[in-house]
């Protein structure tokens, strides 16, 4: 054999066991790693990481709490990893949306809202241990605590004096039983409440258009009734010169009552001024019409031959009684 060819076997076989060896390797690495994933994925090394714990569940049924930050492991038949809790605030949102949610009001009134509280877990032995699925009735407490004071406010409270009743929300979140004698919502889930706001509190659009109608026709009414208030002094000052304008009629006459009962009897039944013009030269002229009697009794204007009515009366001429 030329010693061109045995270099050429030599080469051959370091190339064999260089791709044995690769192989094994790789080989050894693809197991090693698949038997990591695999004790990873079931838990069997868990890492607590920072602002976090982790609760487990042994084979007794006894639940601790792991709070040290760093890789762990567990036996893997005999304890349970339970679940995995963030020690940072964190949100929670009125009806588990940062939707706005629709309420009802005191008087029936819908109204849309949303809000949003902050809190901390500090104490993981009842948050974690004491309260199954703690997120769940911790929703259902925050929204029923939230509800309850705002559906005991107006629709108009509700709307324009926000401050306050974010105000008194945040409190009873805090420091209200959730039942008589019973626990608060801090006490119960071992939380701090660190803040609440009110995020969105509006109408619905129906809402809105009806209370801009509801705006609008209290505007008409209010002026409707400036006017009648209006008219009504307006009548009021006619009625104060037609009682004038009998009584000067009848000291002008030097009449008495019992002189002509028919006619002053008359007079003093008119009640009310039922109408009243302006006539061509702009003074006031009106016209009284009995209720009881079918013959109306007419003033005249101030620039006619009878006098004026404007509260002090002269006489140019002597009426014409009929």
């Amino acid at each position: 054999m030329t010693e061109e060819a045995h270099s050429s076997l030599l080469h051959r076989a370091r190339l064999k066991a260089l791709f044995k060896r690769a192989f094994v390797i790789m080989l050894i690495f693809m197991v090693a790693y698949s038997a990591i994933a695999l004790l990873y994925a079931s838990h069997t090394i868990y890492k607590v990481r920072l602002n976090y714990a982790v609760i487990l569940e042994t084979l007794s049924g006894q639940r601790i709490a792991v709070t040290e930050v760093g890789w762990h492991t567990r036996p893997p038949l005999f304890t349970k990893l339970e679940l995995e809790v963030p020690l940072m605030n964190q949100e929670l949102h009125l009806g588990a949306s940062d939707k706005p949610q629709r309420i009802m009001s005191r008087g029936n009134v819908a109204l849309w809202t949303s809000a949003m509280l902050t809190y901390r877990i500090e104490d993981l032995k009842r948050w974690g241990i004491e309260n199954r699925s703690p997120q769940t009735l911790l929703q259902n407490d925050f929204d029923g605590l939230v509800k309850d004071v705002m559906q005991s406010e107006s629709i108009n409270e509700l709307v324009s004096d926000r401050a306050r009743i974010k105000e008194d929300i945040y409190q009873t979140l805090k420091n209200t039983p959730l039942n008589q004698d019973g626990p608060t919502l801090e006490e119960k889930y071992g939380i701090k409440v660190v803040s609440f706001v009110l995020r969105d509190t509006r109408y619905g659009e129906k809402l809105a258009e009806a209370s801009e109608e509801k705006k609008r026709r209290e505007l008409i009414a209010e002026a409707e009734n400036y006017a009648a208030d209006l008219e009504a002094s307006r009548t009021r000052k006619l009625y104060a010169a037609y009682s004038d304008a009998i009584n000067t009629l009848r000291t002008n006459l030097k009449l008495e009552n019992k002189d002509t009962p028919a006619l002053f009897n008359f007079l003093n039944q008119q009640k009310w001024a039922e109408a009243y013009q302006k006539n061509q030269q702009g003074q006031n002229t009106f016209v009284l019409n009995s209720t009881a009697s079918q013959v109306p009794v007419t003033l005249p204007a101030p620039n006619s031959q009878y006098g004026t009515i404007d509260g002090e009366t002269t006489q140019n001429q002597k009426p014409n009684l009929r």
